[in-house]
């Protein structure tokens, strides 16, 4: 370890790069795991379902990574601004070479029209964190970030179930309980504490306007997000009020909100 990172300090774009070249061997190695019927006969959900493998390990890849940091190296949490460890400057690096892979996945598939809203979250992430790489600062800052990812792990496997027709399934359920659990803990609660963090301290912070507006922005899209998966899991619409067409394209169509 103590060897690796001074290699990726010195050259952190062709770091990022090789990271996503292996979610792409990851990418194509998950696409031998047996895939429900109803899954394969769609070519949209068939897509989404390969992409959503490849989010689900990162979720559990960082999120547990991210946690760990915090667990053993508390200042973390102090000191977004300077503070970081060997281990979480690898972390960094390969969630960074992660979200690189998964906007090409996107944009190469031809899914970026349906998609779009996922491209400005990955913009935002991805330019932070090269930020963060290249100048060693705040890199703290995107370990705090990356405990969104435990929420991740639940909501993405919101998202497999409903794509194999199982919201019916008492662990479709007992996931859709405890996601909501997770948005509000681990998604809202890690922004609103990075929000409250720059605000309080942008003056002195480097970038810390262009910060505090990412921040703003992903928030206004984590809200969002949060109101249409309220709706979506506890209060749905009846069939007789949603028009067929529209029905459609909410179920095959929608990524981010669905």
């Amino acid at each position: 370890m103590d060897s690796l990172v001074p290699v990726l300090k010195s050259h952190p774009g062709k770091s990022v790069l090789v990271v996503s070249l292996i979610f792409k061997v990851i990418h194509r190695l998950l696409q031998r795991l047996p895939v429900p019927k109803v899954v394969k006969q769609d070519d949209w959900k068939s897509w989404k379902w390969k992409n959503l493998s490849v989010s689900m390990v990162h979720s559990l890849l960082t999120g547990s990574w991210a946690l760990t940091c915090v667990l053993v190296w508390p200042e973390t949490l102090n000191n977004i601004h300077s503070y970081h460890t060997p281990l979480s400057y690898l972390l960094v690096c390969v969630s960074t070479g992660y979200f690189v892979h998964d906007a090409a996945d996107i944009i190469l598939t031809g899914h970026a029209r349906q998609s779009w809203e996922f491209l400005i979250h990955h913009v935002l992430v991805i330019s932070c964190f090269l930020y963060a790489l290249y100048t060693q600062l705040y890199v703290a800052g995107a370990v705090i970030a990356l405990f969104v990812e435990v929420n991740s792990v639940t909501l993405h496997l919101r998202l497999l179930l409903k794509l194999a027709s199982a919201q019916s399934s008492s662990l479709f359920r007992i996931n859709k309980l405890v996601n909501i659990s997770t948005y509000l803990s681990f998604r809202l609660g890690t922004q609103f504490y990075l929000t409250w963090y720059i605000i309080n301290n942008y003056t002195w912070l480097d970038r810390g306007l262009y910060f505090l507006a990412a921040m703003i922005a992903m928030n206004i899209m984590i809200l969002t997000y949060f109101f249409r998966l309220l709706r979506a899991d506890f209060f749905p619409r009846s069939r007789s009020s949603v028009r067929p067409n529209e029905t459609h394209n909410n179920n095959s169509k929608k990524f981010p909100c669905d």
